[in-house]
């Protein structure tokens, strides 16, 4: 129930303090003011507010004389006239001024007055703006989102400078309030698109979000599927960047990473060095992204289809060196090639656990001397030890991780349908997979776009997808944007770009 605010401040007051019974770090104080006419009551929450502008401004500006004033207009004089403040709004209800306080603002009440007054004063606790550590970029920005809501909707405010640039915000949460804002540029996204997110935010209700990944996980379609619909950053340039496309960017509080959508499978071969570098250099890295995210779902599979099922079809000086390189093995091709790979996902994990200088070193350390163990003592073949490092260093040169995790996954089904069937099984495997993406949408848009529905992106449509042009010549926006609203670059000066 959320109770109205009435004129009677003692009832206002016993409300609130029920309510935050129990609660020893909001700050509550009764203050008459002037000459004791009138008296205000003043709520915040301790160390959530800032403390030189609440202490040292704010309760000053309200110790004025208001003997001259009517008794009737002493509360409204407060917020007309005397606070030393720009930020102030009123509200009428109760609830809705704890859940303020709670966000780290100051409420005041005043007798007489059937509304509170909400003074802007958040001083949260956080970090500051720093390097990216997930996304590493040679050339460009190297700021990162932090946890703090508003400067995150600043870092990418401060690179889009534009009135079409809206931000509708939200609460999500019943017991977290958590916020969450919508950005979007106003006359480059799809309508349906807008829609569609905005449906499916509204469509549930939860406790708590406490990080972005909660949202992913609460509104995708495909929720069984390994590859996300929704792309992930902690770059602020590359936010900005998508929203300049027509894309939408969930922005969520508590979360230094913000989400991105319509998101295809292309995107996510996409990294920020791709258009801070030279374009020849930038395809060079992007095409070698592509054939190492092949190596690293399609070499174990093939392998053990090769190897275990038609090795005819080796040289034969390969197929010695296979045959002597497994010689005292005591277990099958594809064991061997689960128990090594089960193995580096260990050691992965453990990396990521420790802290910073002892994980890198586990890495190096743990896999030498596991590998080389192994091999000693037959329990592997040098072979599948390269095999399995060629695999791991092909999966980190995908940029998001939530996409490699996905090729990681993958690569243990393709390693049980060829360890079933050789190449036929490994055959079938790669058809269900590629029919399961070439179904995936998200938020509408295809996720093999531009590879399928080319009516969807008539112009463009490769621009920027296995190859990126030079920047000169990428006259169009992507497929993501709305139709009549594509063109981005004009080399005429007399002609707008829209």
């Amino acid at each position: 129930m959320n109770r109205e605010i009435v004129p009677d401040l003692d009832e206002n007051i016993a409300y609130i303090e029920k309510r935050f019974e129990g609660c020893a770090d909001v700050v509550m104080r009764r203050l008459w003011m002037g000459d004791e006419k009138l008296e205000i009551y003043v709520i915040y929450m301790d160390s959530m507010y800032d403390r030189d502008f609440v202490d040292g401004v704010l309760l000053k500006s309200l110790l004025f004389d208001v003997s001259w004033l009517p008794e009737r207009h002493a509360g409204q004089a407060i917020f007309n006239k005397y606070l030393a403040t720009a930020d102030v709004k009123e509200i009428s209800r109760l609830d809705d001024l704890m859940d303020e306080v709670l966000k780290g603002n100051t409420g005041i009440l005043a007798a007489g007055m059937s509304k509170a007054i909400v003074v802007s004063s958040k001083a949260l606790p956080g970090r500051g703006v720093t390097e990216a550590e997930t996304e590493v970029s040679v050339r460009g920005s190297k700021e990162s989102f932090t946890e703090s809501f508003r400067t995150n909707t600043v870092l990418i405010r401060r690179r889009i400078r534009d009135t079409r640039l809206k931000s509708k915000q939200m609460t999500i949460g019943v017991r977290s309030k958590t916020d969450v804002a919508l950005m979007y540029m106003e006359d480059l996204v799809r309508p349906s698109v807008l829609r569609e997110v905005l449906s499916r935010l509204e469509s549930f209700e939860i406790d708590a979000i406490l990080d972005s990944s909660y949202l992913e996980a609460l509104t995708e379609d495909e929720w069984y599927s390994p590859f996300p619909q929704y792309q992930s950053t902690e770059r602020p340039d590359k936010a900005a960047s998508a929203l300049l496309e027509g894309r939408v960017v969930l922005v969520v509080d508590n979360s230094p990473v913000v989400l991105i959508l319509p998101a295809v499978f292309a995107c996510f071969f996409q990294a920020s060095d791709d258009y801070y570098d030279r374009w020849g250099a930038a395809n060079f890295v992007r095409i070698l992204r592509y054939a190492a995210a092949l190596a690293a779902v399609l070499l174990p599979g093939f392998y053990i289809a090769l190897a275990g099922f038609h090795p005819e079809a080796l040289p034969l000086s390969f197929a010695l060196s296979f045959a002597a390189s497994r010689e005292g093995v005591p277990f099958t091709l594809p064991v061997e090639v689960i128990v090594m790979e089960l193995a580096f996902e260990l050691l992965r994990e453990a990396g990521i656990r420790l802290p910073g200088p002892m994980g890198s070193t586990l890495g190096i350390v743990g896999g030498l001397i596991i590998g080389q163990a192994a091999v000693d003592a037959h329990i592997v073949s040098p072979v599948v030890v390269i095999l399995v490092a060629l695999t791991a260093l092909s999966a980190f040169t995908i940029p998001n991780e939530l996409f490699a995790s996905a090729f990681r996954m993958v690569k243990f089904y393709l390693i049980i349908a060829a360890s079933l069937g050789g190449f036929v099984g490994l055959t079938a495997a790669v058809l269900t997979v590629m029919l399961h993406l070439s179904g995936l949408k998200s938020f509408g848009v295809p996720y093999m776009m531009p590879f399928v529905s080319a009516e969807m992106a008539p112009e463009g449509k490769w621009q920027d997808s296995l190859w990126r042009i030079p920047m000169g010549r990428m006259y169009e926006r992507p497929y993501f944007t709305k139709k009549g609203h594509r063109r981005r670059l004009r080399k005429e000066k007399k002609d707008a770009i829209r």
